[in-house]
């Protein structure tokens, strides 16, 4: 990314190349309360249409994207570098989520009725007003998808923001959107650290932001003064614990996927796995063959498994962690060789502990963070250690279940990843999360619920 501050335009530029992909217009920070006002006017007639009605009009999303797969899957990994293969993947199933959404959604947003025999009362879920939606790069279209469509559906205007480093892809998600909601009710604010300040300062009602923990108190702390909701979902550093009984071979392919799928700058990524010492030196093992086996390269090449990091500031960041790690005693099992552009060679550690930085801090990176334990006990102690409480998982069979339970993170997967089955909310708990998304649950939190009682009859 690159401002051009004499022609105020945002460049994305492409992380495996360095070529420009394309620019969007900045979005001067002394616009955005008129954006906002401009919004809260036009988003009173679709606040005031029924729930039934604004889903009905918004459920031909799907097949809309559809007809935009491919562009979409380009500038997914043209703006962000992520693998081609991951790029539609990404795609495929916001689009095949859509109808399963939309109907979560009406349950969701569905009137509650409660009876005491004295009382009789109607919960609705009404909306709030104007909804500020701050989004990440990392997932350009999938994190977009999870936070603008049901802020919409719940009845507000939104405030977009996209990230600075995938300008094109959101903006041709909102597009996209806006053929299904009254003009000026969905409006796209482009820019960086300035813009967002200013969305947030701005008379919204509610701000839904994804991304940093740190970034999220200072919205926390902003949003204080005026007692705006918020929906903060924040950084991670997910643990992952390997039991003696695992399947190793399973494990290995888990620690693996999922440490360095999109080149490990994935909120939910596997940053520390704690594997019982009877069986870590097999799982490593494992763990070192399946990485020596990641194509590293351009996304837009077939063949690549592993894409460069969004852009050379992430990078410094990742090989500061390992430097950090390396003198602080970890050893280097595969990988930490110096590599030119934005890419980052897939590293293995071990011999770690919970003090070092890399064990404590978030990497947002292709690094898997390997540490020995004495037992079931010493690895749960290990993974609770930590302010994060995003996702976790693990892998075993006599205690995975009561382990899984013992986790202090929103989300646990046993044998498989954190994430749930269909209709289940994206929750991140501790410092992770701060109320949630997804799911018939998840809208309740971009509505307010409003309580009209009548004697009971």
């Amino acid at each position: 990314m690159t401002t051009d501050t004499a022609t105020t335009t945002l460049t994305s530029i492409n992380p495996a190349t360095g070529d420009p992909v394309g620019s969007v217009p900045v979005t001067p920070a002394t616009d955005i309360p008129a954006i906002v006002a401009a919004a809260r006017e036009a988003g009173r007639s679709w606040a005031a249409t029924s729930p039934t009605d604004r889903i009905a009009t918004i459920r031909g999303l799907g097949e809309a994207l559809s007809a935009h797969r491919e562009r979409l899957a380009e500038l997914l990994t043209a703006e962000m570098g992520k693998p081609m293969a991951e790029a539609l993947g990404e795609v495929d199933w916001v689009i095949g989520a859509c109808d399963k959404k939309f109907d979560d959604m009406a349950r969701g947003l569905t009137p509650d009725e409660l009876q005491d025999g004295a009382t009789s009362s109607t919960i609705h879920f009404d909306p709030y007003g104007v909804a500020a939606v701050i989004t990440p790069w990392n997932f350009p279209l999938g994190m977009p998808n999870a936070t603008v469509v049901p802020a919409l559906a719940a009845g507000n205007a939104v405030v977009f923001k996209p990230s600075e480093e995938t300008p094109l892809a959101g903006q041709l998600f909102a597009e996209i959107v806006q053929q299904f909601v009254p003009e000026g009710v969905l409006h796209v604010i482009h820019g960086d650290e300035e813009q967002g300040k200013a969305i947030v300062a701005a008379d919204v009602n509610l701000v839904v932001f994804t991304g940093s923990r740190e970034a999220g108190k200072h919205i926390l702390a902003a949003c204080g003064s005026g007692l705006k909701r918020v929906i903060l979902e924040l950084g991670g550093k997910d643990p992952m614990i390997v039991l003696s009984d695992a399947d190793l071979d399973k494990a290995a392919d888990f620690a693996v996927s999922n440490s360095f799928r999109n080149c490990g700058q994935v909120c939910v990524s596997t940053e520390r796995i704690y594997v019982v010492d009877d069986v870590a030196e097999t799982f490593e093992n494992k763990v070192v063959e399946r990485v020596l086996n990641l194509k590293i390269g351009d996304g837009a090449d077939d063949t690549t498994t592993l894409g460069p990091m969004v852009n050379n500031r992430q990078k410094q960041h990742v090989l500061e962690h390992i430097e950090s790690a390396k003198r602080e005693g970890a050893t280097v099992r595969c990988g930490d060789e110096p590599m030119d552009g934005n890419w980052v060679a897939p590293t293995v550690l071990t011999d770690l502990n919970n003090d070092m930085e890399i064990m404590r801090d978030e990497t947002f990176g292709p690094v898997a963070c390997i540490m020995r334990v004495d037992d079931t006990e010493a690895a749960l102690a290990a993974a609770n250690d930590t302010p994060f409480g995003l996702g976790a998982c693990v892998f075993g069979d006599a205690q995975a279940e009561d382990v899984a339970r013992r986790m202090t993170a929103g989300m646990i997967g046993i044998n498989r990843g954190c994430g749930g089955a269909s209709g289940s909310p994206f929750v991140g708990a501790q410092q992770s999360g701060y109320g949630f998304h997804g799911g018939t649950m998840g809208i309740r939190q971009f509505a307010q619920a409003r309580v009209v009682s009548r004697p009971a009859t």
